[in-house]
């Protein structure tokens, strides 16, 4: 079972190729959200029913079988390249999520929420301040979600800071999540997750103070876009 994740991942860059997990996550997602932009009919209900799924075990809910996209983690499984333990773990980081995007992903119908290559969690989270400094509320919900003890728990207190993203379009790289919640599930994974997000956290431009807009320029997070900008993410989004 894979234990880490790429090297580069976990130093903040954004183009780190993603691991078997978020590679799945990344392709379902991807495809789903053309759909939903679209205004496909049968996009639109799968997010709908993917939203029931949120903070609960994968497999669960029998509504959500083969709406998850796990196909390809299974076919490893087949293969031998997994154990079981690590064919669960890997379904629970993809059904969390891929069912968090759909929330993320409600009623923002001309914006993609899944951004790929996007921010990480504690940068997304991070631009929720409303100028220079920390905002203490959604810093302790951050922090909340860092303490959890299980990959459930962990969804259902993620739900808070998506719902929070959400609200102000705010994007996030959910492929990149996708992995580091299959490393959380490992041995010594939640602390290498946690200083993730927390590096992450603190790197992060900080809003413009009296605006609330990300400062612009090359080192802005996805080339400058504030979180209430237009959506001009490139074809780059579809790759792994």
């Amino acid at each position: 079972m894979t234990t880490s994740l790429p090297a580069s991942a976990t130093s903040g860059t954004r183009q780190a190729p993603l691991g078997p997990v978020g590679t799945a996550v990344h392709q379902r997602i991807t495809w789903l959200q053309r759909g939903y932009l679209d205004d496909r009919s049968d996009a639109v209900c799968t997010l709908a029913r993917l939203r029931r799924g949120i903070g609960r075990p994968a497999g669960e809910t029998a509504d959500l079988w083969g709406l998850i996209g796990t196909e390809p983690l299974h076919e490893r499984y087949e293969r031998r390249e997994w154990s079981e333990d690590a064919l669960r773990q890997a379904e629970e980081a993809a059904h969390a999520a891929v069912t968090l995007w759909s929330l993320h992903q409600q009623s923002h119908h001309t914006a993609r929420m899944h951004r790929r290559p996007g921010p990480e969690l504690g940068a997304a989270v991070r631009r929720l301040a409303p100028g220079a400094e920390i905002d203490e509320p959604t810093r302790k919900r951050f922090v909340r979600a860092g303490t959890a003890a299980t990959p459930v728990v962990l969804s259902g207190r993620l739900r808070e800071l998506v719902l929070l993203l959400r609200r102000e379009a705010v994007p996030l790289d959910y492929g990149l999540l996708a992995d580091q919640l299959y490393l959380w599930q490992s041995p010594g994974g939640p602390q290498s997750v946690r200083r993730s997000w927390g590096r992450s956290y603190l790197a992060a431009p900080r809003a413009a103070a009296g605006n609330g807009s990300a400062p612009a320029g090359p080192d802005a997070p996805d080339g400058g876009s504030g979180p209430h900008d237009p959506d001009t993410t490139t074809p780059e989004d579809d790759t792994p």
